[in-house]
């Protein structure tokens, strides 16, 4: 008679004992709650709860990424922009995420959407195309402290594109095209004036030379290969004739 009220008991304890086994996954946290209370968090590997007691709710921890949708902004000197970022985060205390806010991917979404708003809204467009980075930070520092009380660790936001009305782009554009222009004319004026001081040089160099701008301008000539059918005509400068009289003089010389 024990025996045939004992095998029933048995079969109902292993059955409640198989029926409590859960497995945790390496990354994961199980947060256990009994009659609705919460009482530990599991570590990975397989454990127990009690069924109907207790239940457990398990929590992805890996890092997970959210979209943030394109959002119009005005920034402070009033141009709207559209801009959409991602968002990186992890749970560092899986309870805090269980018991602490209801849906905490959504939260984190639109908590970042509504910094992103604010941020943005107070610098001026040149400086969100020049420090997204820093602005990325900025964002990044308001959700992090908003969430750490859902037990959510944000890793980073990347802002991806920052689309510009189009009149906007076109003074942009034209504001590009100036600036090239003027770097084109400085770099043509630093040539000029290389060059002008190279003239300088070598002009020097020929007039302290006896004869040496004879020498020059009858080489120029000698360059020239005029149509036979045409006149050439050279207005020489009074320095050649005086430079060839002192070549001469340099000649006779030598050759006494």
């Amino acid at each position: 008679m024990n025996i045939f009220f004992l095998t029933p008991l048995l079969y109902g304890v292993g059955a409640l004992i198989v029926a409590g086994l859960r497995v945790v996954k390496q990354y994961e946290r199980g947060v256990v709650l009994t009659l609705g209370r919460y009482t530990s968090t599991r570590t990975p590997g397989l454990t127990w709860i009690f069924p109907g007691i207790q239940q457990m709710e398990k929590v992805d921890m890996r890092v997970r990424t959210v979209d943030i949708p394109q959002q119009e902004v005005i920034t402070r000197d009033n141009v709207p922009v559209g801009i959409n970022a991602v968002v990186y985060f992890n749970v560092e205390r899986a309870e805090g995420a269980i018991l602490n806010i209801q849906n905490y991917t959504i939260a984190v979404a639109q908590y970042a959407q509504a910094a992103l708003r604010d941020v943005i809204g107070a610098i001026e467009l040149d400086a969100l195309l020049s420090e997204r980075e820093k602005i990325a930070q900025d964002i990044k520092a308001i959700v992090d402290q908003a969430t750490n009380s859902w037990g959510i660790n944000v890793t980073d936001i990347k802002i991806q594109d920052i689309e510009l009305p189009a009149d906007m782009k076109r003074i942009m554009a034209k504001q590009a095209e100036s600036e090239r222009e003027r770097r084109a004319i400085i770099i043509r004026a630093d040539g000029e004036f290389s060059a002008s001081q190279k003239l300088a040089e070598a002009a020097q160099v020929l007039a302290n030379a006896p004869g040496g701008i004879a020498m020059r301008t009858l080489q120029t000539i000698e360059k020239i290969n005029p149509d036979p059918s045409k006149t050439v005509i050279f207005a020489l400068p009074v320095e050649f004739f005086e430079g060839l009289k002192t070549m001469n003089e340099h000649f006779k010389k030598h050759q006494g």
